[in-house]
Parts: structure tokens; C-alpha cells; sequence
């Protein structure tokens, strides 16, 4: 078999281990009934000048940050993990096994992300009035999840590559929640001063939450938008530039991070494990 099918084999049986792991069913389970509980309680609050409820406005942007969550910092954190357990080195020392250890990455993290896109949107569906998706909306939805992924999965595998310690990722964490808010996910950003409104447009995030908005509610609250539009071309041509950034970050961060593998590396990094577990 070639590199890439036995990654596709080897990242599908992860995939199906994650369904039979309370902790990993945990992590599907608890970001959607967090969310999905949030959105309930905004339920009875408005979006600005109109009658339209803010819970139903939020619920799509916050399929857009899955979105960003899964292939951003799922794959980080599977990059980390995997490094401080050697297999990152085992995956080193077989013929092509970079190759087939990241298409395994690949399926892993891509169905862990729909698998937590649908856990939130087939009870969203029930959960608050208002969303509807149409023929057009079907089609955004083929093309925005894609160019999703694919703007966001190299970016964490860069941000992998950079850090070999879990607690680092903090220094992911906290800029991330920081453009969360501000970026339009629970509450538009058109009353937020002009600096944050363009900080937040030069980001996936953003775009993810505007796209998903356009897919599943009506047109007319693309007037409380920016520019009072959806923006599709816009956000297809961000989503694209961030897939090129990624593109070539990536490989670059990746293969400086497997030549520094060793056994001595990863022997050292289990020590300092075993000295925070002991701890």
C-alpha cells in the first residue's frame, strides 16, 4: 500500500477509537452542550435593530469556530501529544511514515471536526427558530467547509511543529479567545471600534462565522454585516490566502521539527512529564 493509503487506514482507526473513549466522547459531547446551552439562554435577547433572535444568530457562527477550533488547535494539540510519546519519532523512522503519520492526521482531525459540526447542528436545528438553508446555502456550505479546513489544519500543524510542551499552548489559547471576541461570534461586531473591526477581518475566524451566517440565515440580516452583504468573495479569497500561509509554513515548521526528533528528545520530554505528574 502506498504512504498515503496507510496514513487514510491508520487516521480512520483512530477516528473510530475516539467512539469508544469516555474521555474522548467527553470532548465531543461537552463543547456542544456548553455552546449549544449558551445559544439557548441568548434565545430571548434580539440582534440590534431587528426582531430577529440573537441565539439563532449566534448558533452559525459558532459552527464557524468549530470550524476553526478543530483544525487549528486540535491538530496542534495532536502534534504535541504525539511528539511527547515517541510516535512522532516511531512515524520518523519508517520509510514515507511522516507521509502516511499526517494523512492519518488528515481523516483523524477533519472527522473529529464534523462529528462536533453536527453534534451542535442537528440539536441547534430543534434548539432555536429561525435558521433555514436553502439551495444556494447547500452549495456555500460545499465549498466554505473545504477551503475551511484547509485554511486552518496546516496552520496547527505549523503551531505543533513550534511547541513540544502542552502547557505552551496557552500562548495559543489566550490570543485565541481574545479574537473570539471580537470577532462577531456571539455578538455582531459593527458597534466595536474600526481597529478591532479590521484586526478581527484579517483572520479565518471572522470569515468562518460570516460564511456560516450566510448559509443558514436569511438574507436580510446580512444588513447588520459589514458592508451589509455576505461577502463571499471576500471571504474565499481570505480563507484562500491563509491556506497559502499554511502551505508553506507547514512543511517548512514539520520537517525542522522531525530532524530535531530523537530518542534522547523524547526521553527527556517524558522526564519532565513524570516530574509534573509526580508533582
Amino acid at each position: 500500500m502506498t504512504p498515503i493509503t496507510m496514513g487514510l487506514r491508520r487516521g480512520w482507526t483512530e477516528l473510530r477509537h475516539t467512539w469508544t473513549t469516555p474521555m474522548d466522547l467527553w470532548a465531543y459531547l461537552f463543547p456542544a452542550i456548553l455552546l449549544l446551552g449558551t445559544v439557548f439562554f441568548m434565545r430571548g435577547s434580539t440582534v440590534p435593530g431587528t426582531s430577529f433572535s440573537l441565539g439563532a444568530r449566534t448558533l452559525p457562527s459558532v459552527f464557524g469556530m468549530g470550524l476553526v477550533m478543530g483544525g487549528l488547535m486540535t491538530t496542534a494539540q495532536q502534534l504535541i501529544v504525539d511528539r511527547e510519546d515517541g510516535t512522532l519519532l516511531r512515524a520518523k523512522a519508517v520509510p514515507n511514515g511522516m507521509t502516511s503519520y499526517l494523512s492519518g492526521k488528515v481523516v483523524l482531525v477533519g472527522g473529529m471536526t464534523l462529528i462536533g459540526f453536527l453534534l451542535q447542528l442537528i440539536p441547534g436545528l430543534f434548539l432555536v427558530d429561525g435558521l433555514a438553508v436553502d439551495g444556494g446555502g447547500w452549495l456555500t456550505l460545499a465549498w466554505l467547509v473545504p477551503v475551511g479546513f484547509v485554511a486552518t489544519l496546516p496552520l496547527g500543524a505549523a503551531i505543533g511543529a513550534l511547541f513540544d510542551d502542552p502547557r505552551n499552548m496557552g500562548l495559543v489559547m489566550m490570543p485565541l479567545f481574545g479574537l473570539i471576541a471580537v470577532s462577531g461570534i456571539f455578538y455582531p461586531i459593527g458597534g466595536m471600534p474600526g481597529w478591532l473591526q479590521g484586526l478581527a477581518q484579517l483572520f479565518p475566524l471572522y470569515w468562518l462565522g460570516l460564511g456560516m451566517r450566510s448559509v443558514f440565515l436569511p438574507d436580510s440580516l446580512a444588513a447588520v454585516e459589514i458592508g451589509h452583504s455576505w461577502r463571499h468573495l471576500e471571504t474565499f479569497g481570505v480563507l484562500v490566502v491563509w491556506a497559502a500561509i499554511g502551505m508553506v509554513l507547514a512543511p517548512v515548521l514539520l520537517r525542522r521539527m522531525a530532524r530535531r526528533e530523537s530518542g534522547s528528545a523524547v526521553a527527556a520530554r517524558r522526564e519532565r512529564a513524570l516530574t509534573r505528574i509526580g508533582r
